[in-house]
């Protein structure tokens, strides 16, 4: 019985130290090598992402936008030349406006003559607005307002993904120290069933408690095979964001592994990417009605006109022959000022003065909907945030009780005062200790996380977690 216990003292011990060390073997072996910091990571996807090109191109497409509105101030200037073979049969009498037969000039000549004679026209005609009651300002700021909203939009875009680059690395850092503790507690699971089959075939213990070995070491197993797979798939999942296949991709985190420094939630800020954002649609919305206001309003315009045309028929009807009419050699100008007022169109704009007030006030209640969600969001991080940092000053208890558990079961069943069932539970409990530990201070940062993406600004974050 002495010999007996006194090998048992021995193995516990060497199992002990073992169960100890594991964990910290595997951390070592991590953070070894050097990888993609988070701030690197968030600024590949800022580069990388299609969508932040997709919105710097929206930004070009508003300021072309801008250049156009600003075209409406310059002279329209239409030039035109035709040469035509005709007939020159004219009759009294009126014709509607169209667009189908073509319009003569001359005497009526009382005949229906399908002799043909040659015809040019050539001239140019200008025509320009010298006031618009503001029309054309109008234009322009919308043009203007479309670019800030573009912009806005941008500076959203490039927002969200960093915030989701950011999550994803977190992630990854996540599923990483959870097949680390995962790791360790297979090869606690290892060193445990050695040592059973060894006094199991020593006669000193019975074989069930071989097999109940075997079936926790294949449960810690696929506790691994699971954590592994999670890695991967958080791995892949960033690998959209920094432009990098998910085999090459390797994270240096050791800061995210520390408790960050202790503080309070940064006081709430409704600055953020996408409340701006919205508030640039509102502002959008009343450049657009700005243009309608200005809509029920005459046009002036400024004209002149020079011309020349040429033909081979005579006043009296006698067609000229051969390249008669070719030339261009009648010339005529004209200087005028004309003003249009669509009378009738004020039912039609009313109409849509009403449809973009209701789609304007729309907007504006989103923004102030969008002001409430931020600021809930912001309260329920800071809430999050305080729960883990007492979650993750508590969790270190929780391990070294375990280990203590685990080390004194295995001692007591190493002097046959214990069974292979206390053994087994100290060793998860030991394993999901720790896996909460690792987890707990990764929680502090991702509610730090939270709370620096309600406010708008997660640089801060970065800039700390990157250390």
């Amino acid at each position: 019985m002495v010999k007996r216990r006194s090998m048992g003292g021995r193995m516990a011990t060497g199992i002990a130290a073992v169960m100890l060390t594991a964990g910290a073997g595997v951390r070592a072996q991590e953070q070894g090598s050097a990888g993609l910091t988070l701030g690197q990571a968030v600024e590949a996807a800022l580069r990388n992402y299609p969508s932040v090109r997709v919105s710097q191109e929206q930004i070009n497409a508003a300021a072309a936008g801008i250049q156009l509105a600003r075209s409406a101030y310059l002279p329209r200037v239409d030039g035109l030349a035709q040469v035509n073979r005709a007939t020159r049969n004219n009759v009294f009498g009126m014709l509607l406006p169209q667009r189908v037969i073509p319009p003569i000039s001359g005497p009526v000549l009382g005949t229906n003559n399908l002799g043909t004679t040659w015809g040019t026209a050539i001239g140019a005609l200008v025509s320009w607005e010298p006031f618009d009651f503001g029309a054309r300002k109008a234009g322009v700021d919308a043009a203007t307002a479309a670019r800030a909203r573009s912009e806005a939009t941008l500076q959203r875009t490039r927002y969200d993904v960093a915030v989701a680059a950011a999550d994803s690395y977190v992630t990854l850092v996540a599923a990483r120290e959870t097949v680390r503790a995962a790791q360790a507690g297979v090869e606690r699971a290892q060193v445990i069933s050695r040592t059973i089959d060894a006094l199991v075939n020593a006669q000193l213990r019975p074989g069930a408690d071989a097999s109940r070995a075997a079936a926790e070491l294949a449960a810690a197993r696929t506790q691994l095979i699971q954590a592994r797979q999670a890695v991967e798939v958080a791995r892949a999942n960033l690998s959209r964001f920094v432009g990098e296949e998910a085999a090459r991709i390797r994270i240096s985190a050791p800061r995210l592994l520390e408790l960050p420094p202790v503080g309070h939630a940064a006081p709430f800020d409704p600055a953020n990417p996408a409340a701006i954002e919205q508030r640039a649609v509102v502002e959008q919305l009343r450049a657009q009605m700005r243009i309608l206001e200005r809509s029920y309003f005459p046009r002036f315009y400024l004209q002149a006109s020079a011309y020349a045309r040429g033909t081979g028929a005579e006043t009296g009807g006698r067609i000229q022959g051969g390249a008669n009419g070719l030339a261009p050699n009648f010339q005529n100008y004209a200087l005028g000022f004309t003003v249009e007022f669509p009378v009738m169109d004020f039912a039609a704009i009313r109409a849509r003065k009403a449809v973009q007030s209701s789609n304007l006030r729309a907007e504006a209640a989103r923004y102030q909907q969008i002001a409430v969600d931020l600021k809930a969001q912001w309260r329920a991080a800071a809430a999050m945030l305080q729960g883990a940092r007492e979650v993750a000053a508590n969790t270190p208890a929780g391990v070294k009780a375990a280990r203590a558990a685990t080390s004194q079961a295995t001692a007591r069943y190493q002097s046959g005062l214990g069974n292979v069932d206390e053994v087994a539970e100290a060793q998860r409990l030991l394993t999901q200790a720790e896996i909460d530990d690792a987890l707990a201070r990764l929680g502090v940062w991702r509610s730090l996380l939270a709370v620096a993406t309600a406010l708008g600004d997660i640089q801060p974050f970065v800039v700390e977690a990157s250390r």
